[in-house]
């Protein structure tokens, strides 16, 4: 295990609010930090109403729109890499440090391994057996359009499904990498909202064969409330942190409001390609 001297972080809970608020809140807090007028900050959210979200370099032709108006959900493009979530019924994390912050340091699967430990204690305090996955030899194989497809290398996964999906970028010297852990519901639900036309009924139920919630990991359903506070537990023990409840400063709050206006809301960046 990795020791850290100790360090404070602000933490951020946040209330739900829709994706391309989410996304802009998150680059905010990295160009805020970026600018010397932010903190490192470890940041819990959810989304409301249900959100789709691409990878960076998805295409908006994976999403089927009629679909997603009929059902409630919009859709919003990342800032981040990996594939399409579904965004219910979950919890949502963020992480954003300088990238000489020990806790973040090295490339992208050696600060994945880091910031995992974090999440690793937390669901351990919860009673699951999660692991950390090394998934070098099959991270790339069958993966299809859905980000719970296949586990990433220190993702986190319980008997060998993936329970929390994790996705970073990195600019202007800050790392920012956020991350999904489901609490309940079926995780299928995604493909109702992706354009999917020719995609073998194996190949969808590979996804619930290779996935899981935080419900089945336990056999019951923990609250976004009781997640927070054990993955708030997980972090600050693991990576030796002491972890200040605070808010978003208003310098932040006018950089997402201008970011979720000019970007996140904005067909230019959600429909690129």
């Amino acid at each position: 295990m990795t020791h850290y001297s100790p360090v404070a972080w602000r933490l951020l809970v946040t209330p739900p609010a829709d994706g391309a608020t989410n996304m802009a809140i998150d680059e905010a807090i990295l160009h805020a930090l970026a600018d010397g007028r932010g903190r490192p900050t470890l940041r819990f959210y959810q989304w409301d109403p249900p959100c789709l979200s691409l990878g960076y370099n998805e295409r908006c032709t994976d999403v089927d729109e009629a679909a997603c108006a009929r059902l409630g959900y919009t859709w919003v493009r990342r800032p981040t890499g990996g594939r399409a979530i579904l965004h219910t019924d979950e919890l949502t994390y963020s992480v954003v440090a300088p990238a000489d912050e020990p806790r973040v340091a090295g490339g992208v699967v050696e600060s994945y391994r880091r910031l995992s430990a974090g999440l690793l204690a937390g669901l351990r305090a919860l009673g699951t057996d999660a692991v950390q996955a090394q998934t070098e030899k099959i991270a790339n194989r069958r993966q299809g359009a859905a980000c719970f497809d296949t586990p990433s290398n220190y993702e986190i996964t319980v008997g060998g499904k993936k329970l929390v999906g994790s996705a970073q970028v990195r600019r202007r010297g800050i790392v920012l990498q956020h991350g999904t852990l489901p609490l309940t519901g079926d995780l299928d639900r995604i493909f109702a909202c992706l354009n999917v036309t020719g995609l073998s009924p194996s190949r969808k139920t590979s996804l619930l064969d290779s996935a899981c919630t935080l419900e089945q990991a336990l056999g019951r359903i923990v609250s976004f409330e009781e997640a927070v506070g054990a993955l708030v537990q997980g972090f600050a023990s693991a990576l030796n942190l002491r972890l200040e409840p605070g808010d978003l400063t208003d310098y932040e709050r006018s950089l997402a409001e201008r970011l979720r206006r000019e970007q996140y809301a904005s067909d230019d960046w959600n429909r690129r390609i």
